[in-house]
């Protein structure tokens, strides 16, 4: 397991990705409904997170991790079944998914 000062650091940097991931997608007005909706769900879940990243409750951290890769893999296969979007968006949404699937490796 991560220490704690690195795993704050990692979800801090992972909660900026996914609030631009956010954004990216907000700001293009032909990005689908289901796309929006699950960035949405991201970004609050990852707010929510927070406290639970700021405990040494291992299992709990590791738990809600899971949950937010799981919200993160839907939204990129929301981005991939969009087809052709943006490249800045498919970037974003990328980079996002990148960045939750492996802060997951390093916990598990």
């Amino acid at each position: 397991m991560l220490q704690a000062s690195e795993i704050q650091r990692r979800f801090t940097h992972l909660q900026q990705t996914v609030s631009d991931a956010s954004r990216t997608c907000h700001a293009d007005k032909t990005i689908p409904a289901d796309l929006i909706n699950w960035m949405d769900e991201l970004d609050k879940e990852c707010k929510s997170a927070k406290n639970i990243m700021s405990t040494n409750d291992e299992d709990r951290i590791r738990q809600c991790v899971d949950d937010l890769e799981r919200i993160g893999d839907r939204a990129e296969r929301a981005c991939q079944k969009a087809g052709s979007l943006d490249t800045r968006v498919k970037d974003a949404v990328s980079s996002m998914h990148s960045e939750l699937s492996d802060l997951k490796r390093q916990l598990h």
